[in-house]
């Protein structure tokens, strides 16, 4: 549920819409070759000069930077990165330059880490000196006031009130919710070939729904439903606000949703109960309200931005579950028996699955870990220097972004022997510190990891109890979109089991 946005590995023919997102820019339709090549003259005359001022004039003498390449002027090493392997692109040079080196990836100067000891003090023992980065159109999407895009007083007392709506105490009521999510989708998937990424987005979609609103459904909820939708659709693309390209109808969507929800905020506040439970519920219902209260636009963007949060990304875990277990025939058949063990005492005792039940499942908790780690949705994640750092005794100018490498740390043979191969039995034991960050770490780590993983442990136990699942066709490999799933989104075919 972490937001990355441009930080993952995108293909190369993304480059241009990914560099404009980053900077806000929006670059004219139509340039003249001639017109071009001045531009890029121009462009790398800058670059030369900005990179001659950091390298010769800001950095102290006695305090080097980290070794690395900068690669080309102005892209750096960006179509590197995006023509490569990321695992090779990452590990060939941390075996030429260490565990901290430099680089320059879309536009920026950034240093990356790649131990755990050093993602630690970048995220949790001097999280201060490292603000979260995100491109502008993002932020704009979201919303200012979200609690992502903060450090300081307001993000602390954010993090409180997003963290006690995704308490154990607070979501295990959750669970019959997420059930009748699960028994609704089932049935259509039977004896029909699925994109499993866009089910399971439709189906993390409808749980991130419950969290934030609650399971009170007021008027309002289908019409957030409908224009978060055409939101998401634009939230990727090329920032030109102009007149009929993905990115305008997203923003009139935005502009449409902020009005949607101020409605439902002002009706929910003038309810006696205050909120009518999940995120908004929290939020309407903050202690402090009478001294400093959350106002109607922070309220709001918070709420789209949760639903941002546990949506994408759980949906890729999901699409990764289903691809390992099915690649895993050992496995998937361990896993059912685990679950059928589950579904017994549930029969027997003429109930509905509990919370309870969901902490007796520790093989199929296992095999989410081991996706997590696989997979590593959050292949890296942008800080940015707030001032002048010396780290590991080089010296990172303020600026300039710091990218600490969950992929290649959950990769490492050092913590995961045998990295590429998919055994959560390396998890029955617990990982060493700060090597296992699937939902990041620190003040911003996701918040809602509880959550993720109960709706996974929920769809797995239905599914596995009562279907089965193949693949259809035969190419393997990696997409990324922005976060990395099986290609084509994983086509299956669903059958129902011959118990």
């Amino acid at each position: 549920m972490q937001l990355l946005f441009s930080s993952l590995p995108l293909p190369p023919h993304t480059f241009l819409p990914t560099f404009t997102a980053f900077y806000g820019c929006h670059l004219p339709f139509l340039i003249t070759p001639i017109v071009l090549f001045y531009l890029m003259v121009v462009l790398v005359v800058v670059t030369l000069l900005l990179l001659l001022s950091v390298h010769q004039w800001r950095r102290p003498k006695d305090k080097p930077l980290p070794p690395g390449s900068m690669g080309w002027p102005y892209i750096g090493e960006t179509l590197k990165l995006y023509k490569e392997n990321p695992n090779s692109f990452f590990a060939n040079r941390q075996k030429r330059y260490g565990d901290i080196f430099k680089s320059h990836i879309l536009g920026c100067p950034c240093v990356m880490i790649s131990s755990p000891d050093a993602a630690k003090i970048v995220l949790v023992t001097k999280a201060h000196l490292f603000k979260p980065t995100y491109p502008p159109s993002k932020e704009k999407m979201i919303g200012p006031e979200a609690i992502f895009f903060h450090q300081g007083p307001y993000h602390s007392r954010l993090k409180k009130l997003v963290q006690a709506s995704f308490l154990p105490s607070a979501i295990r009521g959750s669970v019959s919710e997420i059930e009748q999510i699960v028994l609704k989708f089932l049935p259509a998937w039977e004896n029909t070939t699925l994109n499993t990424l866009q089910e399971m987005k439709r189906y993390a979609f409808d749980v991130a729904m419950i969290s934030a609103f609650g399971h009170k459904q007021d008027k309002e909820i289908n019409g957030i439903k409908q224009l978060y939708q055409c939101l998401e659709k634009g939230y990727n693309s090329m920032p030109l606000d102009l007149p009929g390209t993905p990115f305008n109808k997203a923003m009139k969507a935005r502009k449409l949703l902020n009005e949607t929800l101020r409605r439902l905020i002002k009706e929910r506040r003038e309810n006696e109960k205050q909120g009518g439970g999940g995120l908004l519920g929290v939020l309407l219902g903050d202690k402090n309200q009478k001294v400093d209260q959350l106002s109607d636009s922070q309220i709001a963007d918070n709420v789209i931005g949760v639903i941002f949060a546990a949506h994408d990304t759980t949906a890729s875990v999901l699409t990764w579950l289903l691809k390992y277990l099915h690649d895993n025939e050992n496995l998937l058949e361990a896993v059912t028996r685990e679950q059928e063990g589950v579904r017994r005492e549930i029969i027997e005792a003429n109930r509905r699955l509990m919370w309870d039940d969901t902490r007796h499942m520790p093989l199929t908790t296992r095999v989410i870990q081991e996706t997590l780690r696989t997979a590593s949705i959050l292949s890296f994640t942008f800080r940015e220097a707030v001032e002048d750092v010396e780290f590991e005794g080089y010296y990172i100018p303020k600026g300039w972004k710091v990218l600490p490498l969950f992929r290649t740390i959950h990769h490492c043979a050092d913590f995961f022997p045998k990295p590429e191969k998919f055994d959560p039995s390396r998890f029955e034991v617990p990982p060493k510190p700060n090597t296992f960050m699937p939902f990041g770490n620190g003040v911003h780590s996701c918040p809602g990891s509880e959550l993720a993983k109960l709706e996974m442990l929920v769809l797995l136990h239905h599914l596995t109890t009562k279907y089965r699942w193949q693949v259809v066709g035969d190419e393997d490999g990696i997409q990324y979109g922005p976060f990395p799933v099986p290609k084509k989104g994983l086509p299956v075919k669903v059958t129902p089991r011959n118990i």
